[in-house]
């Protein structure tokens, strides 16, 4: 089994049951290799970790904005719990070393994959309400996400970027966006999709993401970039 000792130490919690430690970083692309064994991946505990995480956010802001309406609350929660803001507090714990990989998605890269990072981040938080509850998980996910909510709001990371790119070209330009699939690749469980984010006829930029509305995001936030309109 794999020592996580240095991760344990890490996040200063220790789990008792290091079998739900191990599963959280269980790909299922390990699983879909492993044929004829009978081993669990990491999505149920994922689908915990992610309720557990968007309520102890949703308690956090309410309790400590109370004069925020709920519009600005909710951008700031998105902000949150985004797969790109879960992945760099993956890179920070080093949790892409203790992933269990398929060959195939070790050799492109797996390990530093925003999406399956972000996994493994909710997945963790679903082991560690199992092994410790709702106290340890509340001031775990304190400690490590929402203490970087003062960084999101100055670097307007909470500001959806397909709204901010539409308001943006409607205002200067008179049209409204719309968006294409360029293209989509990989396994079904892995899929990764390429959309082009257009005014008129022109393809402004691209953008990728493990599902449409992620690459749509990431292209809006290209867009803008590509427009001059992040100055």
């Amino acid at each position: 089994m794999q020592d996580y000792s240095a991760l344990q130490q890490a996040i200063g919690i220790e789990i008792k049951n290091e079998a739900l430690l191990q599963l959280a970083f269980v790909h299922k692309s390990y699983v879909n290799e492993q044929h004829g064994q009978n081993i669990e991946h990491n999505e149920r505990l994922e689908f915990l970790g992610d309720a557990v995480l968007e309520l102890v956010t949703t308690e956090y802001l309410y309790k400590n904005y109370p004069k925020k309406q709920e519009g600005e609350l909710t951008n700031w929660r998105s902000a949150l719990v985004k797969g790109n803001h879960l992945a760099q507090v993956a890179r920070e714990l080093e949790l892409g070393k203790y992933l269990s990989l398929s060959r195939g998605e070790e050799h492109s890269g797996g390990r530093d994959k925003p999406h399956i990072l972000a996994n493994a981040l909710e997945a963790l938080i679903g082991a560690i309400f199992l092994d410790r509850g709702y106290r340890v998980t509340h001031n775990f996910i304190h400690s490590l996400i929402l203490t970087n909510l003062a960084e999101i709001i100055e670097k307007g990371l909470h500001i959806d970027s397909k709204s901010l790119f539409q308001e943006m070209a409607q205002g200067r330009l008179g049209k409204t966006p719309h968006y294409t699939l360029v293209s989509e690749i990989g396994p079904d469980h892995n899929k990764i999709f390429t959309m082009g984010a257009y005014i008129g006829e022109k393809c402004i930029a691209e953008g990728k993401g493990a599902s449409k509305q992620k690459a749509e995001d990431t292209a809006a936030r290209e867009a803008i970039k590509v427009m001059g309109w992040d100055s």
